[in-house]
């Protein structure tokens, strides 16, 4: 079998690996970040993103053969995740989590050549151990690597986020939709919680739930405030499922719209239908934002740095719609992609009158154009919820 057939006999994942190993000349490499980890396995180890200590790495070859590395605490898990996968279990407190790595690499015949590695993830300090223990190996930042091949997402991805984009949209409006004047957003936060849940999550990351003077603050949690007739809601949660996730965020009223929040609204509205004019493949990150600051300069509301970005095993993947379309590289413009997944997300925070709104979606970069994942509530009106 060539290699070639080798790497097609693994999933479409690694895959896609294999061919951006042998492209890069490397020799295999090793994905150690809880998101890396996940692309690889289809899976995450539960307290790898909890304990940073607790190692959890996937080493994938050019021939696109993957084995891993866990911690003892996590064993039973990955076996029953990945079974016949080869394993090199470490000893939490008793073993080094290095050491035992450096024997997997041997083992595999990977102590010589080029290994790519999350030089943004590992800690400094077990990258110096893995040189001095492997001086034969030239050890490179792999993680430019795997974040270019998580922008162009799977079939089966793809999927996966549009089944999550709708679960949060779902799960925020109808929680809404039970909501009256006089209820805490503490109350708003359980019913999201329930429905969440209900609608087949695994858990949710980064819940907001701002009211009132609290809806101009970006990212916080729910309190005990009650929410009055006039106060604007911004409800924003990310859902996930296996490590992915797709975020959402709608914006309500209670019983009436304040001053000046139906014509603001009105322009975020705009703002996010030119957007989806905009993304198709080959147009340009930067001309994206551009044409949204725009918009916002032109009814007097300030700018925030990006309008969207690039979603999936983390909240925020490149490319951006933005100021800076790579991260890392303000320099540099990005071309968008079929294949893409956006979250994108007309907001403006500090509107000057005592209130912020958000309308936060999920867009899928189709051949000819794009196609909205969130999709369950129709945002071209302000929300109401009953006085």
């Amino acid at each position: 079998m060539s290699v070639i057939e080798e790497a097609r006999s693994a999933t479409p994942i690694l895959v896609r690996q294999a061919e951006a190993i042998r492209a890069a000349g490397l020799d295999a490499l090793i994905s150690c970040s809880p998101e890396n980890f996940a692309y690889a396995t289809g899976f995450v180890v539960p307290s790898q993103t909890l304990i940073r200590h607790r190692h959890a790495m996937a080493i994938v070859e050019p021939d696109g053969a993957l084995s891993l590395l866990g911690v003892d605490m996590e064993e039973s898990t990955i076996r029953l995740r990945a079974p016949g996968v080869p394993l090199t279990v470490w000893q939490e407190f008793d073993d080094n989590a290095v050491a035992r790595l450096v024997e997997h690499l041997r083992a595999r015949g990977l102590d010589r050549g080029r290994i790519g590695i999350e030089f943004d993830y590992l800690p400094a300090r077990d990258l110096l151990a893995l040189r001095a223990a492997l001086p034969d190996v030239r050890f490179e930042p792999g993680e430019h690597i795997l974040a270019r091949l998580r922008q162009l997402k799977t079939p089966e991805e793809i999927a996966l986020l549009r089944r999550l984009s709708r679960m949060a949209d779902q799960a925020i409006t109808d929680a809404l939709a039970e909501t009256r004047a006089g209820d805490t957003e503490m109350q708003i936060a359980a019913r999201l919680t329930r429905n969440v849940y209900a609608l087949g999550a695994e858990q949710f990351k980064l819940m907001i739930v701002a009211t009132g003077e609290r809806s101009q603050l970006p990212n916080v949690g729910p309190t005990e405030r009650a929410i009055e007739p006039g106060d604007v809601c911004r409800v924003e949660i990310f859902t996930v499922i296996g490590g992915y996730q797709a975020g959402v965020c709608r914006t309500a009223v209670v019983g009436h719209a304040p001053p000046m929040a139906a014509e603001i609204w009105a322009v975020l509205v705009e703002c996010k239908y030119r957007i989806m004019e905009m993304v198709r493949p080959g147009a340009s990150c930067r001309a994206v934002y551009d044409a949204f600051i725009a918009m916002l300069a032109a009814h007097d509301l300030p700018p925030i740095s990006f309008v969207g970005h690039g979603i999936g095993l983390h909240l925020h993947e490149d490319p951006y719609l933005g100021r800076a379309p790579i991260l890392g590289r303000p320099e540099a413009d990005a071309v968008i992609e079929e294949g893409m997944v956006l979250g994108f997300e007309p907001l403006c925070y500090r509107t000057g009158h005592g209130f912020g709104m958000q309308n936060k979606d999920m867009l899928l970069v189709t051949a000819d154009g794009c196609e909205l994942l969130s999709d369950y509530a129709d945002t071209d009106r302000l929300i109401v919820i009953g006085g």
